[in-house]
């Protein structure tokens, strides 16, 4: 079928951006389609999806964690292209520096909450790591901040710290905002991240490997902090920093609609692509052709004093993905060999569903042979992932649940809110059941038995897209989301759930969160 509304224009702008028109079309097939949500069967508990590690087997996961780090199988890929401007929310409201910002003010126009959230921010504006590079620039201006905060005067912080004219953290990223005080130099939450590899990631010959997804127009700003740090934390860590960056693919930026699904255009005709979420990030993954890849976002850091926990459970986890690996790649070298019988089928079997929580399909005992083995071939020669699981405390976000899929059988997922159906009370009571919270604490195996990378793209599930409402222009509009990283781009991976301590998850959503003790000296 043939839309005769691309103009050449319409294709010239496609093959700009790497996207062909059957895929538009396919796009814009989505926004017709009925919304598909996932069913949800179960939350994942300890016990039904959830390992808690014996205390017995520390010893050897880390002995195998130990040993692929020595040979430099690891590496750790961090998403750092958000820019930091939710962390701010309440300040931004007051962005204009035309606009009158004090402390009766604030009280007297703001609700409770964003007026709490700025008076708290201002009454302690001194534990920020940031305060030194803002009081010096308010002081070359001659303003002093404590006496600003003092007579309730913000304007002059709130413009300084988040306008180009000043700091401008409300259009960095993440990455490059200051998040810790040390006696020896602040460091930015991208620093925090090299000081982590220097733990578990160091090969043989001191090589630690790490790649940051980044949006095109910090890209130099993070290559121009890694310079200006390396030398010192080379030295501090005895370690040397192999450090890649790259841009989320505009071949992976998606169409948007009208609300009657017809592309959307901008008011010089062009069509309006918008970028696809980090679920588009699977193709940077599998660009890497890594081996042993850890995922953690990039605001999910701690100081020193708190870093223990986090490096032991990097180990523990990466030495869980090694052992099950090993098993997994000797039982498909059997079964590619054909060297087995029904007595070593049941054994893969119950290895299946015990630990890789594998169904068989109904009817199993009275499958041959040779459907048992294409069974067993086809679930276990595929991406395979471990992924730490901290018990829900109220943190927004997705958890593990038990999935139903169109041919009846479960998997274990990572589920987000807006993957369920929001008019169907029994599959939200299913969701808001869930013990566990997400942190996205992951450690990926992408190379099969033969050591060859996977093609991470065959294993998407590619109808679990989201949709969402915008806006541009004043004009409503649809937006297309891709199957988020480890939602439905890794649907169809081998999936461990793991439990690890909460004191490992310390992610910064807010400015505030900054003050909290696990990114406070003290």
């Amino acid at each position: 079928m043939s839309y005769s509304i691309f103009s050449h224009d319409d294709m010239k702008q496609m093959k700009a951006i790497g996207i062909t028109e059957e895929q538009v079309i396919s796009q814009i097939k989505l926004f017709k389609k009925k919304i598909s949500y996932l069913k949800l069967n179960r939350p994942c508990t300890i016990g039904d999806g959830i390992r808690v590690i014996p205390e017995d087997e520390i010893k050897e996961l880390i002995l195998h964690h130990q040993e692929a780090a020595s040979r430099g199988r690891l590496l750790k890929f961090v998403p750092a292209s958000g820019a930091a401007s939710r962390m701010f929310k309440s300040l931004l409201q007051f962005k204009d520096i035309n606009q009158k910002i004090d402390r009766d003010y604030i009280i007297k126009t703001g609700n409770n909450e964003q007026a709490e959230d700025i008076l708290f921010f201002m009454g302690r504006i001194r534990k920020f790591a940031f305060f030194d590079d803002l009081e010096s620039l308010m002081s070359a201006s001659g303003l002093d901040i404590d006496t600003q905060v003092g007579k309730g005067q913000f304007k002059e912080i709130v413009h300084c710290l988040l306008t180009h004219q000043g700091l401008n953290y409300a259009d960095l990223p993440k990455g490059l905002l200051k998040f810790h005080q040390y006696s020896n130099g602040n460091r930015t939450a991208f620093e925090e991240h090299l000081v982590e590899a220097a733990d578990y990631l160091k090969d043989a010959q001191g090589i630690c490997r790490l790649h940051f997804t980044v949006s095109s127009e910090h890209q130099e700003r993070f290559e121009g902090l890694l310079e200006e740090v390396r030398h010192r934390y080379e030295k501090n860590y005895n370690a040397r920093f192999r450090v890649d960056f790259s841009l989320q693919k505009r071949s992976t930026d998606t169409i948007a609609v009208d609300l009657y699904n017809q592309p959307f255009r901008e008011k010089d005709g062009k069509l309006l692509f918008r970028p696809g979420g980090h679920g588009a990030l699977i193709e940077n993954l599998n660009d890497l052709k890594g081996d042993i890849i850890y995922i953690k976002n990039i605001d999910n850091v701690a100081t020193d004093r708190i870093k223990g926990p986090t490096f032991f459970w990097k180990r523990v986890l990466a030495g869980c993905l090694i052992e099950l690996q090993k098993k997994i790649f000797t039982y498909l070298e059997r079964l590619v060999a054909q060297k087995h019988d029904e007595q070593f089928l049941d054994e893969v079997t119950d290895f299946a569903r015990e630990r890789l929580c594998l169904t068989p399909p109904n009817g199993w005992q009275h499958k041959s042979i040779k459907e048992k083995r294409e069974f067993l071939l086809n679930k276990l020669n595929r991406p395979l992932r471990v992924c730490g699981m901290v018990k829900n405390e109220g943190e927004p976000g997705g958890g593990p649940f038990w999935v139903e899929g169109k041919d009846g059988t479960l998997s274990m997922q990572i589920v987000e809110s807006a993957q369920v159906d929001p008019k169907s009370k029994e599959q939200q009571a299913i969701f808001a059941s869930g013990t566990h919270f997400n942190p996205v604490d992951i450690v990926c195996g992408v190379r099969d038995y033969k050591g060859e990378a996977f093609n991470l793209r065959n294993y998407v599930d590619t109808d679990a897209v989201f949709i969402s409402q915008k806006s541009k222009d004043g004009r409503n509009l649809k937006a297309l989301e891709l199957p988020g990283l480890w939602n439905g781009a890794m649907a169809n991976w081998i999936t461990l759930f793991v439990e690890v301590p909460i004191i490992t998850f310390n992610p910064v959503k807010t400015i505030n969160d900054l003050l909290r003790k696990e990114h406070q000296p003290q």
